[in-house]
């Protein structure tokens, strides 16, 4: 069997209907698990107080908010070579989760750099390139608004998208480019050095499980969605002929 075939909107709609319930599921429980033992059963930081808890959302969402757009990226480039449509619709489905994402992280900081900070906002190098990516967000779904042609969309959308692909990099990593940077490095690491304390660092995997699964399930669903607006419209187009 080949991952190909999934490219056919049917066999996608019948998988996906299958897996959506699952998902679902999985999410909810990694999310109760995760934000419960992380808000309410673990301590408070002897630096950060209260405010180290902000990590099990801000943390999720930032990398969510990075990885959707890099999700975005390989269906962009699907469509590009080989002009599968559940691809192209599946890069616009994930478009808004991104950015939900992406201001949720934006906000979650802010509150978190405050206390920390002294400052609601820091031209950072981090920072300053996630606005950035939250800004190609917002002209990634305008594009897709002001292009009544979907595959003339599609195309113009998807070389956005490769060339937004070099501030979720820097979103990523500018930490590790930029040393002068008030943002602290990364919460997760394969150096055990590097990651935060066991009592923070295990309900935050939760937490992050949880937000992975959310974000399937809800790009799952619009891409179920946009193909059956795309059915719809052929089928008017069709009638109105």
């Amino acid at each position: 069997m080949s991952l190909w075939e999934y490219a056919n909107p049917v066999k996608f709609l019948n998988l996906s209907g299958r897996v959506l319930p699952w998902v679902a599921l999985l999410s909810a429980i990694c999310l109760v698990v995760g934000l419960i033992w992380g808000f309410f059963f673990t301590p408070d930081d002897y630096r950060m107080g209260s405010t180290v808890k902000i990590i099990y959302i801000h943390v999720p969402a930032a990398l969510m908010a990075i990885n959707a757009w890099f999700m975005m990226l390989v269906a962009s480039l699907i469509w590009l070579i080989r002009r599968h449509h559940v691809s192209a619709l599946a890069a616009k489905a994930a478009a808004p989760v991104g950015l939900v994402m992406t201001l949720i992280a934006l906000i979650t900081g802010a509150i978190w750099g405050q206390p920390m900070w002294g400052t609601w906002w820091a031209w950072d190098p981090r920072l300053t390139s996630f606005l950035i990516l939250f800004q190609f967000y917002i002209g990634y779904l305008a594009l897709w608004k002001a292009i009544e042609n979907p595959d003339s969309a599609a195309d113009l959308t998807s070389i956005l998208c490769i060339v937004g692909s070099v501030f979720a990099v820097l979103s990523r990593y500018a930490v590790n480019f930029w040393n002068q940077g008030l943002h602290q490095g990364a919460s997760l690491s394969l150096d055990k050095e590097k990651n935060v304390a066991n009592e923070f660092y295990h309900p935050l995997l939760f937490s992050i499980a949880g937000f992975v699964f959310l974000f399937l399930v809800l790009v799952l669903i619009g891409t179920r969605s946009e193909i059956r607006i795309r059915r719809a419209s052929v089928i008017v187009a069709r009638k109105i002929r």
